[in-house]
């Protein structure tokens, strides 16, 4: 009689973490019983149920339709239904991704039953405490027993912490997913004619950053910023930062922008054929930070700091915060290009190397 195959439940929740997922789901498929928790943190068809479907990620097995609300809130439901739903599906190790309130609700959940976590994209630091990001990777990494770094630094910083045991260099799974549809992008590129955008001449920006999207008078800065900006401007705004520029009565100031184009978030294909013919990238998105840089295209991070050191120190990245002065600067003169990367550590790629120590750690 063949042995049971072992069951590992991945907890996922935002866009960033069904783009990690989707090529490592279908290598956990063939080697484990894989389920998948979607807590519902995200909910928008462009922000969830299109990710799902272009990436073919297989069919959540429980929604805990958490949806949106305050830090505490959100978390505490998260905590509470994946619980109820970890109880039931009874797995033998639990899979976490990224810096999310999903990511440390289903890892505290998961370490308050016994039940083993592991962590993808372990280690990353921004070393800024008030950042919720920040909080919740820390956390996280202090709950798992396996902990997936995709960078020299980030293995630095676990170690810094006392963190030894349990480390796996995995690469980037947001890369591998990148590498393997790039040759399929151009059949995307018809998203620029929607917009009404020619190649190259364009800047994409995305904010949705509690520090960047909740402070209206950083609200009010980043509208007299692309006032400033005589090229055309593709905004792709959260819903989050939409409802705040309402409730802040700046939604009216901001689409009286000659030059901006406020969009929807737009689904995983259609996002990276937009931000391969951008001329420049300004984001506070962790995600579109290593996009912009895999993709060759330059990025202004709307922040003080990134957690993702080695695209500002590779000159692909600079960061501006939302300084004038910077962002200017940085337009007229954009970070070189980066040279192309390799999505794989050691001729493998992350999801191989994942799942490999994901058996290793299950067989002891």
């Amino acid at each position: 009689m063949s042995r049971q195959r072992k069951t590992v439940v991945s907890v996922v929740g935002a866009r960033p973490q069904f783009i990690k997922l989707a090529p490592l789901a279908p290598v956990l498929d063939q080697r484990f019983r894989h389920r998948i928790i979607h807590s519902g943190q995200h909910y928008d068809y462009e922000l969830s149920q299109a990710f799902f479907g272009q990436l073919r990620i297989p069919a959540p097995d429980i929604k805990l339709k958490v949806g949106s609300g305050s830090h505490g809130r959100q978390t505490g439901q998260i905590l509470e239904r994946s619980e109820t739903a970890l109880i039931k599906m009874k797995p033998d190790m639990v899979l976490v991704y990224g810096d999310t309130n999903t990511t440390l609700a289903a890892a505290l959940a998961a370490a308050k039953l016994h039940l083993p976590v592991g962590h993808v994209e372990a280690g990353l630091r921004s070393f800024r405490v008030d950042m919720p990001e920040e909080i919740n990777r820390t956390l996280t990494d202090h709950l798992s027993a396996l902990l997936f770094y995709p960078t020299a630094a980030a293995r630095d910083n676990l170690r810094r912490e006392g963190i030894t045991r349990g480390l796996t260099a995995s690469g980037d799974l947001m890369y591998e997913l990148l590498a393997s549809v790039r040759p399929s992008l151009p059949e995307y590129a018809a998203v620029l004619n929607h917009f009404g955008l020619e190649k190259e001449k364009y800047i994409l920006v995305t904010m949705h950053r509690v520090e960047n999207a909740d402070d209206p008078d950083r609200l009010r800065l980043f509208i007299d910023i692309a006032r400033s900006i005589k090229e055309p401007i593709l905004f792709l705004a959260h819903p989050r930062t939409i409802g705040n520029l309402r409730r802040h009565k700046l939604l009216g100031k901001l689409r009286a922008v000659p030059n901006l184009i406020l969009g929807r978030p737009q689904p995983y294909f259609e996002t990276l054929a937009l931000a391969g013919h951008a001329r420049a990238i300004m984001t506070d998105s962790g995600g579109l930070q290593k996009e912009a840089c895999f993709l060759g295209r330059p990025c202004l991070t709307l922040r003080p700091e990134t957690e993702w050191v080695e695209t500002v120190t590779s000159g692909a990245n600079t960061l501006v915060d939302l300084s004038p002065a910077k962002i200017h600067r940085a337009l007229r003169r954009p970070p070189q290009r980066r040279a192309r990367l390799s999505a794989a550590v050691g001729g493998r790629l992350p999801s191989r190397l994942i799942t490999a120590a994901i058996e290793r750690y299950l067989r002891r």
